[in-house]
Protein backbone atom coordinates (compact mmCIF):
# COMPACT_ATOMS: atom_id res chain seq x y z
CA UNK A 1 0.00 0.00 0.00
CA UNK A 2 1.55 3.46 -1.06
CA UNK A 3 1.93 6.00 1.74
CA UNK A 4 -0.38 8.50 0.47
CA UNK A 5 -3.10 6.09 0.60
CA UNK A 6 -1.78 4.99 4.17
CA UNK A 7 -2.20 8.68 5.35
CA UNK A 8 -5.22 9.16 3.72
CA UNK A 9 -7.08 6.80 5.88
CA UNK A 10 -4.96 7.19 8.65
CA UNK A 11 -6.54 10.99 8.15
CA UNK A 12 -10.32 9.78 7.65
CA UNK A 13 -9.74 7.84 10.92
CA UNK A 14 -7.88 11.02 12.83
CA UNK A 15 -10.84 12.79 11.91
CA UNK A 16 -13.44 10.44 13.68
CA UNK A 17 -11.28 9.79 16.73
CA UNK A 18 -10.89 13.88 17.29
CA UNK A 19 -14.84 14.37 16.96
CA UNK A 20 -14.69 11.68 19.47
CA UNK A 21 -12.50 13.31 21.94
CA UNK A 22 -14.16 16.96 21.49
CA UNK A 23 -17.71 15.15 21.96
CA UNK A 24 -16.43 12.72 25.30
CA UNK A 25 -13.70 14.95 26.44
CA UNK A 26 -12.44 11.14 26.78
CA UNK A 27 -8.43 11.23 27.64
CA UNK A 28 -6.71 10.72 24.28
CA UNK A 29 -5.01 7.46 25.07
CA UNK A 30 -8.54 5.99 25.71
CA UNK A 31 -9.69 7.31 22.67
CA UNK A 32 -6.31 5.84 20.49
CA UNK A 33 -6.91 2.57 22.43
CA UNK A 34 -10.90 2.00 21.32
CA UNK A 35 -9.49 3.04 17.36
CA UNK A 36 -7.77 0.27 17.23
CA UNK A 37 -9.16 -2.27 18.75
CA UNK A 38 -12.19 -1.15 16.83
CA UNK A 39 -10.89 -0.59 13.11
CA UNK A 40 -8.18 -2.59 10.83
CA UNK A 41 -5.04 -0.47 11.27
CA UNK A 42 -3.18 -2.84 9.21
CA UNK A 43 -3.64 -0.38 5.66
CA UNK A 44 -3.55 2.82 7.57
CA UNK A 45 -0.32 4.83 8.43
CA UNK A 46 -0.62 4.09 12.52
CA UNK A 47 2.37 6.23 13.24
CA UNK A 48 1.10 9.08 11.28
CA UNK A 49 -2.47 8.50 13.47
CA UNK A 50 -0.56 8.55 16.45
CA UNK A 51 1.39 11.78 16.20
CA UNK A 52 -1.88 13.59 15.13
CA UNK A 53 -4.09 11.96 17.22
CA UNK A 54 -1.74 12.94 20.55
CA UNK A 55 -0.25 16.45 19.02
CA UNK A 56 -3.57 18.40 18.54
CA UNK A 57 -4.83 18.13 22.14
CA UNK A 58 -0.59 18.48 23.36
CA UNK A 59 -0.56 21.77 21.18
CA UNK A 60 -4.16 22.68 20.84
CA UNK A 61 -4.42 26.63 21.94
CA UNK A 62 -1.11 27.17 19.25
CA UNK A 63 -3.32 25.15 16.40
CA UNK A 64 -6.62 26.92 17.52
CA UNK A 65 -5.08 30.34 17.45
CA UNK A 66 -3.54 29.52 13.75
CA UNK A 67 -6.94 29.31 12.39
CA UNK A 68 -9.40 31.34 14.57
CA UNK A 69 -8.20 34.67 13.59
CA UNK A 70 -9.52 33.80 10.27
CA UNK A 71 -12.74 32.79 11.14
CA UNK A 72 -16.41 34.78 10.61
CA UNK A 73 -17.33 33.46 13.44
CA UNK A 74 -16.64 32.80 17.26
CA UNK A 75 -14.82 29.01 16.80
CA UNK A 76 -17.46 27.68 19.34
CA UNK A 77 -20.12 28.20 16.73
CA UNK A 78 -18.36 25.75 14.41
CA UNK A 79 -19.97 22.21 14.06
CA UNK A 80 -17.36 19.59 16.12
CA UNK A 81 -16.42 17.90 11.99
CA UNK A 82 -15.59 21.50 10.97
CA UNK A 83 -13.66 21.88 14.40
CA UNK A 84 -11.43 18.59 14.05
CA UNK A 85 -11.00 19.09 10.17
CA UNK A 86 -9.45 22.64 10.98
CA UNK A 87 -7.55 21.13 13.67
CA UNK A 88 -6.30 18.68 11.67
CA UNK A 89 -5.47 20.63 9.02
CA UNK A 90 -3.22 23.49 10.64
CA UNK A 91 -1.38 20.98 12.65
CA UNK A 92 0.05 19.21 9.34
CA UNK A 93 0.68 22.85 7.96
CA UNK A 94 2.50 23.93 11.04
CA UNK A 95 4.09 20.91 12.15
CA UNK A 96 4.54 18.55 9.05
CA UNK A 97 6.39 20.56 6.50
CA UNK A 98 7.18 17.57 4.59
CA UNK A 99 3.42 17.12 3.61
CA UNK A 100 3.42 19.70 0.92
CA UNK A 101 0.58 22.60 2.06
CA UNK A 102 -1.93 21.57 -1.04
CA UNK A 103 -2.09 18.00 0.27
CA UNK A 104 -2.70 19.13 3.49
CA UNK A 105 -5.36 21.59 2.60
CA UNK A 106 -6.63 18.89 -0.26
CA UNK A 107 -7.29 15.96 2.47
CA UNK A 108 -9.05 18.40 4.53
CA UNK A 109 -11.03 19.26 2.12
CA UNK A 110 -12.25 15.83 0.86
CA UNK A 111 -12.82 15.09 4.38
CA UNK A 112 -14.81 17.99 5.01
CA UNK A 113 -16.61 16.77 1.84
CA UNK A 114 -17.27 13.29 3.09
CA UNK A 115 -18.18 14.35 7.11
CA UNK A 116 -18.89 17.87 7.74
CA UNK A 117 -22.28 20.08 7.01
CA UNK A 118 -23.11 21.31 2.98
CA UNK A 119 -20.27 23.17 2.14
CA UNK A 120 -18.39 23.15 5.07
CA UNK A 121 -15.81 22.24 2.58
CA UNK A 122 -15.88 25.59 1.01
CA UNK A 123 -15.04 27.03 4.61
CA UNK A 124 -12.44 25.44 5.26
CA UNK A 125 -10.90 26.16 2.70
CA UNK A 126 -10.66 29.25 2.79
CA UNK A 127 -9.71 29.13 6.41
CA UNK A 128 -6.92 26.40 5.60
CA UNK A 129 -5.70 28.80 2.70
CA UNK A 130 -4.99 31.64 4.81
CA UNK A 131 -3.32 29.59 7.69
CA UNK A 132 -0.85 28.14 4.45
CA UNK A 133 0.06 31.53 3.50
CA UNK A 134 0.54 32.64 7.28
CA UNK A 135 2.32 29.16 7.95
CA UNK A 136 4.03 28.24 5.11
CA UNK A 137 5.14 31.93 3.07
CA UNK A 138 7.96 30.23 0.92
CA UNK A 139 6.48 27.27 -0.36
CA UNK A 140 3.04 28.91 -1.37
CA UNK A 141 4.86 32.01 -2.82
CA UNK A 142 7.09 29.78 -4.77
CA UNK A 143 4.34 27.80 -5.89
CA UNK A 144 1.67 31.32 -6.68
CA UNK A 145 5.14 32.78 -8.86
Amino acid sequence: MSLPTARRKARKLLVQALYQWQVSGADITKVEAEFFTDNDMAKVDAEFFRELLHGIPADLEEIDNAFTRFLDRNPEELDLISLAVLRMGCYELLKRIDVPYKVAINESVNLAKTFAPTDAHKYINGVLDKVAVRARAPEVGAARA
